[in-house]
């Protein structure tokens, strides 16, 4: 990797850079266990490996000192009741934060620490988010029809934890009710003492 300063576009809405090193795509086969309504995604699956999610990075040295950044555009549509959604992480040098400035879209992150204290904050374009330390978070798109499209930068060494959200989700749930996004407990969330 050249260490140098360089710039790049962001084509709007669609959000693609005009330059990246690394695209990320995640389908609804990664996502395994993840939603609540499992006989439904089961279905869905055997229909297809629908594209939820991809990430465009330009790589820097993963070292203190650098930022990581890129684009994240999580695709309409639903499993069941709930929302097309990123993974969701923390961060494996937990102590590291997040900035997201959301581009296009319309939808949510949802937050969590690992004691369980949680939030969800709306993103819409022209919406900046800082995730603190110590909080993982999840994007979903609430919309219908377009995507969400965050612009996202973190320190480059911070790296992903997914393994502990894949265990039994995030304590809150993202789903449409009545035609409109509604914040729901997930039956699988346990607190830390009865994990």
């Amino acid at each position: 990797m050249d260490n140098r300063p360089f710039t790049f576009d962001i084509a709007l809405p669609g959000g693609i850079p005009s330059t990246y090193s690394n695209h990320i795509t995640r389908r609804l086969s990664s996502m395994r266990g993840q939603y609540a309504d499992e006989e439904t995604y089961a279905a869905l699956l055997a229909g297809g490996d629908a594209l939820l999610y991809e990430v465009y990075e330009e790589q820097v040295p993963e070292k203190a000192g650098e930022l990581l950044h890129g684009i994240s555009i999580v695709h309409p549509g639903k499993v069941g009741d709930e929302y097309f959604m990123t993974k969701g992480h923390f961060h494996a040098e937990i102590a590291t934060a997040e900035v997201y400035y959301c581009l296009a879209g319309q939808g949510v992150m949802v937050m969590e620490t690992p004691e369980g204290v949680w939030a969800v904050e709306e993103l819409r374009a022209g919406k900046v988010l800082y995730v603190p330390p110590r909080w993982a978070h999840r994007s979903v798109n609430t919309g219908s029809e377009a995507d969400l499209v965050t612009f996202f930068v973190y320190p480059a060494h911070a790296g992903h934890d997914y393994g502990s959200i894949e265990k039994q989700g995030f304590r809150k749930l993202i789903v449409e009710q009545g035609g409109r996004p509604a914040i729901v407990d997930n039956p699988r969330w346990l607190p830390p003492e009865q994990r």
